[in-house]
């Protein structure tokens, strides 16, 4: 079987190893969701430390989907040139770039975390939130406006422009997030979906709206670049989402040319799941992987190198997804291949700080 440092080709696109950056929020953007140079420096690190693939944060797909004022978008073309320049960033240090489009729904217009609670009010930089029903997340989030049916069709046009924008930005990859609570899981699960119309009510109705969305973008992007799919496979109870559902919905992501699922769970109800530990959603990826036949990336409260090479390895998961070892160590790539006994590959910009028997990768400058 593959290892963690093993390379794996996804339609035109091969990652250097399975080791994914999962999409992280910063809530760091400028005016109007443009990215920053606080976004080259965070992303461009990790390039450094030598992640086969790098994802950028939940990037929303229109100006009221934004989870808050300081999230990135890509509903204009202004939006474009930054995201460019980070892009080859990436790629000059040898990281696959991708981003993963959403829209926040219910859950749009609130604070960045540290600088406030709850829903920000249309004078205070918000916007009118919309979702599958009136019905709030929490108490400190506005009760939604119910998309009419006749305007839902607008959302998956926003997603198909943003993918041809991030094409254009050079983005190697895009996933459509489907999961922790926001507008497309708002309408898969029974907790926030309670519609009559044809976007509500059984499974096939619940799960067209992502369906749309997908075909959508799969059209607009171009033919030999991977499109992944995150979703939450349970909404940790039988009176939500389940993952039963998620291995039918699985499938039929298959059917209209989703590459990988990148299985997460929860993010819909207020309340934490009971059971949450080292490689607690691992055995959710495991299922779809083993039932659907597709590539999968496992992610959430993964201890280490070890573990993340053991997933692999066995078959658990194609890709390994994580986030916060990150955080605290960027050059997290270069140690885990330490640890696992391999020889790690470092730029030449930063060889003083190499274990001895290293090996280079390209300089930062071609003479």
């Amino acid at each position: 079987m593959a290892g963690l440092f093993d390379p794996l080709t996804l339609r035109g696109t091969t990652l250097s190893n399975r080791i994914v950056v999962s999409p992280m929020c910063t809530y760091s953007a400028g005016k109007e969701g443009l990215a920053e140079d606080f976004h080259l420096v965070h992303l461009g690190s990790l390039a450094l430390g030598g992640a086969g693939l790098i994802v950028q944060e939940a990037t929303a797909v229109l100006p009221e989907g934004r989870i808050s004022p300081r999230d990135l978008g890509l509903w204009s073309d202004d939006q474009i040139a930054p995201l460019a320049r980070i892009n080859s960033f990436l790629h000059s240090h040898g990281s696959a770039s991708a981003v993963q489009l959403g829209h926040a729904g219910r859950k749009a217009g609130t604070w960045p975390p540290g600088r406030g609670k709850g829903t920000l009010a249309p004078g205070q930089w918000g916007w009118p939130v919309v979702g599958p029903s009136e019905l709030a997340f929490s108490r400190d989030h506005r009760v939604p406006r119910a998309l009419e049916t006749s305007q839902i069709g607008v959302i998956p046009q926003a997603f198909a422009a943003a993918a041809r924008r991030a094409d254009r930005a050079g983005y190697d990859i895009v996933e459509v997030h489907a999961a922790h609570g926001y507008l497309l899981h708002q309408f898969l699960s029974p907790l926030s979906n309670r519609r009559e119309d044809a976007y509500g009510g059984s499974f096939e109705n619940r799960i067209r709206l992502v369906l749309e969305v997908v075909r959508a973008v799969r059209e607009a992007w171009p033919v030999d670049k991977p499109l992944l799919v995150r979703i939450s496979a349970t909404d940790w109870g039988e009176d939500g989402w389940t993952l039963d559902e998620s291995v039918e919905l699985s499938r039929l992501l298959v059917a209209e040319g989703v590459d990988l699922v990148d299985v997460s769970t929860g993010g819909n109800r207020t309340e934490a799941p009971s059971v949450v530990g080292p490689l607690y959603q691992v055995p959710f990826a495991q299922r779809i992987r083993e039932e659907v036949g597709v590539p999968v990336g496992a992610v959430g409260l993964i201890p280490g190198p070890q573990e993340a090479d053991a997933l692999v390895r066995e078959g658990k998961a194609d890709l390994v997804f994580l986030a916060r070892h990150f955080l605290n160590d960027p050059f997290w790539s270069v140690h885990a291949a330490k640890e696992l006994g391999l020889r790690t590959s470092w730029p030449e910009s930063h060889l003083r700080g190499a274990p001895s028997g290293s090996v280079l990768r390209r300089p930062f400058c071609e003479p």
